[in-house]
């Protein structure tokens, strides 16, 4: 990567930064988004009424069933469903949104087992939401690296902010990165665009100003030459910074970065 250093490069960069960081803030504070969910409730073969949701909830089988009762009513992919509903087989990592009146009830399986987490949007820390902290944009933490792919995807397996929870992704390889003097590693994940990366990582600012648990980090795919842009004025807090009711992974062991890396998202107000 080729850094410029002009006036109009550094304003544009900044500003870049910034429009960035206002689309993060706004998708935080959407009215369905993680700061309205109220409650994290594991499913079990035996049925389980919920304060936060209508109905009667229980997995087996077939999949995540939920009877409502009389008055009860969902709205699941536009039609209203009422009485005994099967959700079938949610994937790993997967989901389905089932409205409620103003609010959204998530269905998903996360580490092997399902959940719904319910989505209400006065939920007061989405109401008072102002916005996550994070360190001024500086050049000098966007960095240039290597990406190199193993002969295979290594399933890894990596614990979860939920205590006895495990995920496993498929890590397509390594990035190798020069920064504060000495050349690092990460593990990367498949991204959430075809061919991009995602990579976890802690560093030396975690639970200091940043959240202690993890980080995350989008980078584009990879060049021709595997070269990749490590942008870490980008990096992003994950759900489990804001909320209590989420299942973020942690990073891989190896991914424990031992410098400080004072560039990206805080930790949030609401956690200080």
């Amino acid at each position: 990567m080729t850094v410029q250093n002009s006036a109009t490069d550094i304003d544009t960069f900044v500003s870049e930064w910034e429009a960035w960081h206002q689309r993060r803030d706004s998708a935080l504070a959407h009215e369905h988004g993680i700061l309205a969910i109220t409650g994290l409730h594991w499913l079990a073969t035996d049925p389980q009424r919920f304060p936060d949701a209508p109905g009667s909830w229980s997995t087996g089988d077939d999949g995540v069933t939920v009877v409502l009762g009389e008055g009860e009513e969902l709205v699941v992919d536009g039609t209203a469903v009422r009485g005994r509903h099967v959700f079938g087989v949610i994937p790993e990592r997967g989901g389905v949104n089932a409205v409620w009146g103003d609010a959204v009830i998530e269905v998903a399986r996360r580490g092997g087992q399902d959940l719904i987490r319910p989505r209400h949007p006065e939920h007061p820390p989405r109401t008072a939401f102002t916005g996550t902290p994070a360190y001024a944009p500086d050049r000098r933490w966007a960095v240039t690296g290597t990406y190199t792919p193993f002969p295979e995807p290594r399933p890894t397996t990596v614990g979860a902010v939920v205590e006895g929870l495990r995920h496993v992704y498929d890590a397509p390889g390594r990035v190798r990165f020069p920064l504060g003097g000495r050349t690092l590693g990460l593990t990367a994940f498949n991204g959430s665009t075809p061919g991009s990366l995602m990579v976890l990582f802690s560093d030396a600012t975690s639970g200091v100003t940043t959240y202690p648990a993890n980080r995350a980090l989008h980078v584009d795919p990879p060049g021709p030459d595997g070269t990749v842009v490590l942008d870490f004025n980008r990096a992003t807090n994950l759900p489990c910074a804001y909320t209590d009711f989420a299942t973020c992974p942690l990073p891989p062991a190896e991914n424990r970065l031992p410098i400080a890396i004072e560039a990206g998202e805080k930790i949030p107000h609401e956690r200080i």
